[in-house]
């Protein structure tokens, strides 16, 4: 999958205004009410990244949750990347994200 230019990115980014670029990847902290919503949280989002067989860098302490992606055969951001943000928006909605 072919990475995206930096214009491409940034064009990109500001349909996900949540997340920026941190070392090259596309990146999101979120918070939550408790350990137990992030962790609902976090199961769900697994469950879509598996279903798209791209899994995120992430981590979680209590109720943040941490996420970095890239494309890691492309060794950069791709579609694939902004696909699932996308998703991970939406689910961050459900689990009542701040």
């Amino acid at each position: 999958m072919p990475t995206l230019s930096k214009t491409e990115i940034a064009h990109k980014l500001k349909s996900l205004p949540a997340w920026t670029l941190r070392n090259g990847s596309l990146y999101r902290s979120l918070k939550f009410e408790n350990f137990v919503k992030a962790f609902a949280f976090m199961t769900a989002a697994a469950l879509e990244s598996e279903k798209m067989n791209h899994h995120p860098d992430w981590s979680n302490s209590y109720n943040v949750v941490e996420i970095s992606l890239q494309t890691h055969e492309s060794q950069g951001i791709t579609d694939l990347d902004f696909r699932l943000a996308s998703k991970i928006e939406k689910l961050a909605e459900i689990f009542s994200a701040v």
